[in-house]
């Protein structure tokens, strides 16, 4: 064999050994990271039960995507089952299998909130950098119609990863919430609910745990391959928010899954949460997508 077919073949065996050194690393580097300890100085929130708590805690569960996952009683199911990905939400009901019978109310808030367990360790699909801007409020409206839930047989968290997941996010570029998350942040305060821009981007925060913070939209981080990229919601060139001339076709959309010509959204969207937004949060919603400042 000649001299430099040889130094090639050598060459692509010792490339091909790194690379599998490096992903075998990096996916090491995963797991190791879904057992670190987060340490953030959390404030609990009083625990209520009043009736109008419960019904404001409701509406919030199944307009902002808790149910999409947990499912409307609460029991957990399956969210993506997609060859070697697997992730099921826990049951977070009172019955056998729940997650949450022993939460304390600084436990709410560190799961919730922060993205973390109660034993410190991170969530890695709990979406929460879409509830960090939760108003204590609101949190505690949630816990309350949650905890009120009849008692159903479910089972915890299951995650499963395909390698080249654990390999990003090992590498740093798929992130868990704790990572995205401003923990130094203090509650929201509240925002009086009505048909304005600062309702509608309190609104909006339901938006970011895919369309990211900023609302440029982008592929989904993590997400099964085959998954479309997130509409970019912001202005600029590119925005779907052109789509919609006013906000009763947007709402529209929200509840049928269709744009104004007749074509489909990607059913990636939620919209068994999207469909229970009300009037207020719709309009308020269009109006903030719609006249946010600048190109970004």
């Amino acid at each position: 064999m000649k001299t430099w077919i040889k130094r090639t073949l050598i060459g692509t065996v010792a490339l091909v050994g790194v690379a599998a050194v490096a992903v075998f690393g990096m996916a090491t580097l995963g797991d190791r990271k879904l057992e670190r300890k987060v340490e953030v100085d959390v404030a609990a929130v009083p625990l209520v039960g009043d009736p109008a708590s419960v019904e404001r805690g409701g509406y919030l569960y199944r307009s902002r995507g808790c149910g999409d996952c947990h499912g409307l009683d609460g029991a957990g199911k399956v969210v993506v089952e997609d060859g070697a990905m697997l992730i099921r939400a826990p049951n977070l009901t009172g019955g056998p299998g729940g997650v949450t019978g022993a939460y304390k109310p600084v436990d709410w808030v560190r799961s919730i909130r922060h993205g973390i367990r109660p034993n410190g360790r991170p969530l890695l699909v709990m979406p929460s950098e879409e509830y960090n801007r939760l108003t204590d409020a609101d949190l505690a409206a949630v816990v309350a119609y949650i905890r009120q839930l009849p008692p159903k047989s479910g089972e915890g968290a299951t995650i499963r990863l395909p390698l080249p997941v654990r390999v990003l996010y090992g590498a740093g570029l798929f992130k868990d919430a704790s990572e995205k998350i401003d923990h130094r942040l203090p509650p929201a305060q509240p925002v009086a609910e009505g048909v304005t821009t600062a309702h509608g981007a309190y609104v909006a925060n339901g938006c970011t745990g895919c369309h990211r913070a900023d609302l440029s939209g982008g592929k989904i981080a993590g997400a099964p391959p085959e998954w479309p990229a997130a509409a970019r919601l912001a202005p600029g060139e590119g925005s779907v928010m052109s789509r919609y001339p006013d906000a009763a076709a947007f709402a529209a959309m929200l509840k049928t899954g269709k744009r104004p010509d007749g074509s489909a959204v990607s059913t990636v969207m939620p919209f068994v949460s999207l469909r229970e937004l009300n009037d207020v949060d719709v309009r308020a919603l269009y109006l903030h997508l719609t006249t946010m400042a600048g190109p970004r």
